[in-house]
């Protein structure tokens, strides 16, 4: 490479009209988040980029191609089958790839540490074992297709309130013991060619110039060869390459091209910034190069089999879909229903989705758009809906029965028309997006007083939720059964009346806890949002501007290990999970390096349960962790014994140099949720230490 080449992969634009800020669009580029310019004397090729976890994105309407919509990251999450999720990277690597897209900025991460947060729905769960296992799935699906894939955001995004300075305080310790856990499995098992890291400051440094993060954690300790690409508007000076940083990425965002001649020049005047230079394209030549991009080049007009992506849409919908509550038995519904009334969440038209840049397109585009009040991304930010409507999906499955729909604008109109159905269904929907936090946990536009109204009209009252986010439910008493669909995709509706039918056993698995009250959360208040204007940026309102978000009040006890620490207990625990038959896990076996048991199903019709391990205490004291898990799919009556592995991180602290397991009793569990366990088994451990 000249000299003026080193830093040709080292920036990159979004090649998109942006009003003034739009440089000329190069005619290899498709419309897409980022474009970084490639070598032909080289033959390294450009890299086309684009958004994300849930599908192709469809970058403010300017592609008009469309793409399948899977379900959000939660309901992918809430199946704990990582073969599933890993088929849903196929599905969208396939037709990124198909679009001429060689780079996919997927790979969502982060935990839930608080449920307010905008960006839940994109993530995956609060616990490290069952995000790093679903994430390092989802990208060696992705990367199977030859492109190259993000693991993101890189680390402790956790809110979007200030997300560009807000600074995360948290100890080493634990965050090698939760997030950074969480990464640290998705790296290993999917093997990302790219980090993202992340907008927000850890300890007083931004994520994209943290020496901390890049070069000590990823780069020393975990050895990892690829690249880290910053986020959109992420990099704050020419010394983030110093402090680990290889490539900026929509540097229009930035407030300057640090990574092109100003880095060039410092490289030919400082051995230390050419030295970093060399590394920073080696490392993204290596990801190139380790998955094919210049052997298997991506062109716009591929095949894309849209009948097969769309069917593993609606398989991972079915199998995310929750059944929280049934009480009675009323679900599944009789397809022989006299009268069914279905009311609210635009369930006449289609299913919710989450917004900003992971948002997807189906072709010919939204079945419903809500945009925001004003504002300068209104219309990015809309609220939209996938065309799959869940009113047609229950009259298809229930064809001789009455069934009205009343859109719940007046509750008097929705509680006069439950009165006269045998069954009620209220959908209840809550809009998430990037770039703004929930205030609370309840549902808007008053939704919780209807949802009250009409199951007090109506005893055989289901609702079914679609939501980026756990909520409250103050009127959870009065209701007969309760499902979560989070945000269900391109198939979201067929999925919704499969399962309230009976077609489609439930076996989903709540992947995050919802919590019973918001005085429980580690931080009741979430921080800045009583203070700073909403703003999809998440920019300082001034240089000086200061804002703290102490993680070190829960350190590595994210969720679900919040609530056994704290002795609360959960509206609904991590874990929790019904289904129209039942199981046991017996006969549990472990020296706490393995472990084995059976699973039964108990009852009389087929379905799928989620088995899951937990440490429930050690030498003593509380320290819960889901240290195994696997999806098992049963016909009536049978059985099979399932083994699982038990990775020593899970039980051991972080050092500062490396990992200590403490001589002791080891106490295991099976369970239904974190807070329903089983029939305990102890075993003892020899203390040891290890290095990553």
């Amino acid at each position: 490479m000249s000299a003026e080449e080193k830093v040709v992969l080292t920036h990159g634009i979004m090649p998109l009209p942006l009003g003034e800020s739009t440089r000329p669009i190069p005619e290899d580029a498709v419309y897409g988040a980022g474009y970084v310019p490639g070598i032909p004397r080289l033959g390294i090729p450009a890299l086309r980029e684009t958004d994300a976890s849930l599908g192709v994105a469809y970058v403010f309407g300017l592609r008009k191609d469309g793409a399948t919509a899977l379900p959000s990251g939660l309901a992918q999450a809430a199946t704990w089958n990582p073969a599933l999720v890993r088929k849903g990277g196929e599905v969208i690597g396939s037709e990124a790839h198909a679009k001429g897209f060689n780079v996919l900025l997927a790979g969502g991460t982060n935990l839930m540490r608080d449920p307010r947060n905008g960006r839940t729905f994109e993530y995956f769960s609060e616990d490290p074992l069952l995000s790093g296992t679903l994430v390092g799935n989802a990208i060696a699906g992705i990367q199977s297709n030859h492109i190259i894939s993000t693991i993101k955001h890189f680390a402790l995004n956790g809110q979007e309130t200030g997300r560009k300075f807000v600074d995360v305080q948290i100890s080493d310790a634990a965050a090698r013991e939760s997030d950074l856990l969480a990464f640290q499995l998705g790296i290993e098992i999917g093997q990302p060619g790219s980090v993202m890291c992340a907008y927000n400051r850890v300890n007083g440094h931004q994520a994209c110039s943290s020496d901390y993060l890049l070069n000590q954690v990823l780069k020393r300790d975990w050895r990892w060869k690829g690249f880290v690409m910053s986020d959109w508007g992420a990099v704050p000076n020419l010394g983030a390459a110093l402090n680990g940083l290889d490539q900026q990425s929509g540097a229009q965002l930035d407030p300057a091209v640090f990574f092109g001649d100003t880095l060039a020049q410092a490289a030919a005047k400082d051995p230390a910034y050419a030295k970093r230079l060399d590394d920073m394209n080696r490392r993204i030549l290596t990801a190139i190069y380790a998955n094919g991009l210049d052997r298997y080049p991506a062109r716009p007009g591929g095949k894309i089999d849209l009948k097969a992506n769309s069917e593993a849409a609606l398989e991972t919908a079915k199998q995310g879909i929750v059944l929280l509550r049934n009480e009675r038995g009323v679900l599944p519904l009789a397809r022989t229903a006299r009268k069914i009334v279905v009311i609210g969440g635009y369930a006449d038209s289609g299913v919710l989705s989450g917004a900003g840049s992971s948002q997807v397109h189906a072709e010919g585009g939204a079945a419903i758009k809500v945009p925001l009040d004003g504002g300068p991304w209104s219309a990015f930010l809309s609220e939209q809906y996938h065309g799959s409507a869940p009113l047609a999906a229950i009259k298809a499955m229930a064809p001789q029965a009455e069934i009205r729909f009343r859109n719940g604008r007046y509750p008097s109109e929705a509680v006069t028309a439950a009165k006269d159905a045998d069954v009620v269904i209220v959908f209840g929907t809550k809009w998430t997006t990037e770039g703004i936090d929930q205030p609370d946990l309840t549902l808007p536009n008053g939704q919780d007083e209807l949802i009250a109204a009409v199951a007090a009209a109506n005893p055989n009252t289901v609702v079914v939720l679609e939501t980026g986010n756990p909520v409250l439910m103050p009127w959870l008493d009065k209701t007969a059964a309760v499902l979560e669909a989070w945000y269900p995709g391109a198939r979201g509706g067929e999925a919704i009346a499969s399962v309230l039918f009976g077609e489609t056993n439930p076996s989903g698995r709540l992947p995050i806890t919802f919590p019973a009250a918001m005085s429980h959360l580690p931080r009741p208040e979430l921080d800045g949002l009583a203070t700073l204007e909403t703003n999809f940026g998440g920019d300082a309102p001034s240089p000086d501007a200061k804002l703290t978000a102490d993680y070190n009040i829960e350190g590595s006890d994210v969720g679900y290990r919040w609530n056994a620490r704290k002795g609360h207990k959960a509206l609904f625990p991590f874990g929790h999970g019904l289904s129209y038959t039942s199981f046991s896990a017996t006969g549990l076996k472990t020296d706490g390096k393995q472990a084995s048991f059976t699973v039964t199903n108990t009852g009389q019709r087929a379905g799928a349960t989620v088995a899951q391990l937990y440490l429930d205490s050690r030498g003593g004291q509380t320290k819960q962790r889901l240290v195994g898990f696997s999806r098992v799919e049963l016909a009536p009556g049978e059985s099979r014994p399932v083994s699982l592995k038990i990775d020593p991180r899970l039980l051991a602290d972080w050092s500062g140099n490396g990992w200590t397991l403490p001589a002791g009793n080891y106490v295991f569990a099976l369970g239904d949720s974190a807070e329903r366990l089983g029939p305990t088994v102890s075993t003892k451990l020899a203390g040891r230490r290890w290095s990553d």
